[in-house]
């Protein structure tokens, strides 16, 4: 019988798969992972936490931008609130679709790395 291997970027451990989607849920369980020794020492969880805190300071970064853009736009008469409340439905949906796609290749044991956030993430 032979075991399958994982593919790169890839991990085996199931428990571990649970934790790093667990770090996506809220910033909550990442920064107790973070803390607790026993995921210290595990990679993939220690990635998944770090991703998840450095996603939550850029959606609190582009929220900021979002009301920003918002409030200019809504000047402009007539169109300005239609196009703002667009912009804010698309950024928003983009942003549950991100954090599903985190959240699923969490599960499945990959180590997904978003561009820059994940290059931090990675080094932390």
């Amino acid at each position: 019988m032979t075991v399958p291997s994982t593919a790169p970027g890839t991990t085996s451990a199931g428990k571990g798969n649970i934790f790093g989607a667990l770090a996506y849920v809220t910033f909550i369980p990442a920064i107790i992972f973070l803390l607790v020794e026993r995921f210290k020492q595990d990679r993939f969880v220690r990635f998944h936490s770090f991703q998840s805190i450095f996603l939550m300071v850029a959606g609190i970064a582009i929220g900021i931008i979002m009301s920003v853009v918002f409030s200019v736009l809504s000047l402009i008469p007539r169109l300005g609130p239609l196009l703002a409340w667009l912009a804010v439905v698309v950024c928003s949906i983009g942003w549950v679709i991100l954090w599903m796609v985190l959240l699923i290749k969490a599960l499945q044991g990959e180590f997904f790395k978003l561009p820059w956030i994940g290059g931090w993430a990675e080094r932390s």
